[in-house]
């Protein structure tokens, strides 16, 4: 569990205080939660935390957070240690993990409804408060709303099953309502915060149009020639 602080402290570059500490998860664990690392010669270069919840009247967890070292990166660490949480969910006969993410991050987005078949239908503005970034281009500090989604995975859906059987799954059929995001959020940050900033309005103004609409979004679109990544939602 100690080690889960360190590999926090590097991937997520955050100060001392917001850093969850090893009581966390120690309560996690002792509450019906479970904390799966992944390793490698015996070092900890990601983990998974699940959080014990009761969500839509049933048992469930929050997977509060997922972590990998930067040099382990783009190996499939990631996607082997949420299917092992699934693996591990599915065998306390819990169905359902609900966790949130940066809804312009086309890379978060494209691993999450992709490549494990979580959907998304709730949008959170500033959820954990204004977070503070310097600008590399005016070397000033920009208030960014920490907006998520909250990424559902049902488990033991059509879709996810097939995932995890390595299978192929096909995207629906014209959806009714695509939002665009960016294609490198962080670039565009550095280049151009003030563009950034508006960036961040549109996409919360759509989403919250198309989820009081009662649209779902079910798959996601990396960017392709001059087309930029999307959401694709659908109606049921």
């Amino acid at each position: 569990m100690a080690a889960c602080i360190d590999v926090q402290r590097e991937v997520f570059a955050l100060p001392e205080i917001e850093l969850s500490p090893v009581r966390h998860f120690i309560v996690t664990k002792n509450a019906g939660g479970f904390i799966l690392g992944a390793f490698s010669n015996g070092e900890m270069v990601g983990f998974v935390l699940s959080v014990p919840a009761f969500l839509r009247g049933e048992k469930a967890f929050y997977s509060h957070m997922t972590a990998v070292l930067a040099d382990y990166q783009s190996f499939g660490v990631g996607a082997k240690l949420k299917w092992a949480q699934r693996d591990h969910a599915l065998g306390l006969s819990v169905k359902y993990v609900k966790w949130t993410f940066e809804p312009w991050k086309a890379r978060n987005a494209y691993f999450n409804l992709e490549k494990l078949g979580a959907a998304v239908s709730e949008y959170q503005p500033n959820f954990y408060g204004v977070d503070y970034t310097t600008s590399a281009c005016a070397g000033e500090k920009i208030g960014l709303a920490s907006d998520r989604l909250f990424a559902e995975w049902h488990l033991k859906s059509a879709k996810v099953q097939a995932l995890a059987r390595r299978e192929q799954v096909s995207k629906q059929c014209e959806p009714d309502a695509t939002i665009f995001i960016m294609d490198d959020w962080p670039s565009l940050l550095e280049s151009d915060p003030a563009k950034a900033l508006q960036e961040q309005k549109r996409i919360r103004g759509e989403f919250e149009i198309a989820f009081a609409q009662g649209l779902v979004g079910r798959n996601f679109n990396r960017a392709y020639n001059d087309v930029p990544p999307a959401y694709l939602l659908y109606k049921n």
